[in-house]
């Protein structure tokens, strides 16, 4: 009973955010710029106004470049219509135009290979939906005209560090020969056995692909794709095609960039119904505590404030 209560709560919540979220379409249009910089993000009709509050709250803390959108395959006219005022008409893909080659397909792995493929000539910026940007992020900006990738942290102790010290933090429970474990404690845990001849002393972060900058560089889907094939022959491919093995190969990706930036925790976070840092700039609001609490509202609530009309 108290599983159907909560779900209930749970969607009337969704729905009052919406209806605050809606704030958003009176804050005046993106006007972007074709200045080297992407804006990225995989949406659909569902997430349309929170992810408006998403980019527009970014865009107005670092007002850069362009907007590109993934269709998972929902916008229908009228969201396109709406995106086109809103964002300066962006550029749209349908999903089903991606080539995911023998990297798995759903799970967000269109959007990763999309930003890889983007990023040959422009600094791509991949944004969830579920984010809220509510103060400066000089972090960004810096990482950007620095050509530096960065990502937002698991947490607060995240570090890049060696594949061997990765799969020897393993915990018994997530090791890749319990057929239990969740894909990402998987296969971490068998990262001394991957052969990466491509890179000389590969490393991997706990990160959140939630949010993450991609350099400009010339090498492609080369080391998504040489990690992808590592890890299908660890864990097989029915196993590595689950959610959560995109934002693994996002972190390792990342953590092989030169000189990566990790956003500091105390103001770059994921909210899990731990409470908001005083000075938190940018928050993930993750979907298992998404509606826990006001937090998420607050944020929304401030973000539109903020910005102009």
């Amino acid at each position: 009973m108290k599983r159907v209560v909560d779900r209930i709560q749970w969607h009337r919540k969704q729905w009052a955010h919406r209806r605050l979220a809606a704030g958003v379409l009176k804050a005046r249009p993106i006007v972007p710029a074709d200045d080297g910089v992407i804006y990225f993000s995989m949406i659909g009709t569902r997430v349309l106004l929170p992810y408006l509050v998403s980019i527009k709250s970014l865009w107005h803390q670092v007002p850069r470049g362009r907007v590109v959108i993934l269709d998972d395959g929902t916008l229908t006219d009228a969201d396109r219509k709406l995106l086109a005022h809103h964002l300066g008409d962006p550029e749209i893909r349908a999903i089903a135009t991606v080539d995911t080659g023998d990297c798995p397909r759903g799970g967000t792995w269109e959007r990763l290979l999309t930003i890889l493929d983007l990023r040959a000539d422009a600094y791509v910026i991949q944004v969830d939906s579920d984010t809220v940007t509510v103060g400066p992020l000089p972090e960004v900006a810096v990482a950007i005209d620095a050509g530096r990738s960065f990502t937002l942290k698991g947490e607060a102790a995240s570090q890049i560090l060696p594949l061997a010290t990765i799969a020897a933090q393993a915990i018994e429970s997530q090791r890749f020969t319990n057929p239990a474990a969740h894909v990402q404690g998987a296969i971490e845990s068998g990262m001394d056995r991957l052969d990466l001849p491509e890179l000389a002393a590969p490393a991997y972060v706990r990160g959140c692909s939630g949010f993450a900058g991609f350099a400009p560089s010339g090498e492609g889907r080369r080391i998504a794709e040489a990690f992808s094939r590592e890890a299908t022959a660890l864990l097989g491919a029915e196993r590595w095609a689950q959610w959560g093995s995109e934002q693994v190969t996002s972190n390792f990706v990342i953590a092989n960039q030169p000189d990566p930036l990790l956003l500091p925790y105390d103001r770059y976070i994921n909210f899990w119904n731990e409470g908001v840092p005083p000075d938190a700039r940018f928050i993930h609001f993750i979907g298992t505590h998404r509606f826990t609490g006001g937090a998420y509202a607050d944020a929304t609530r401030r973000a539109v404030a903020m910005l102009p009309r």
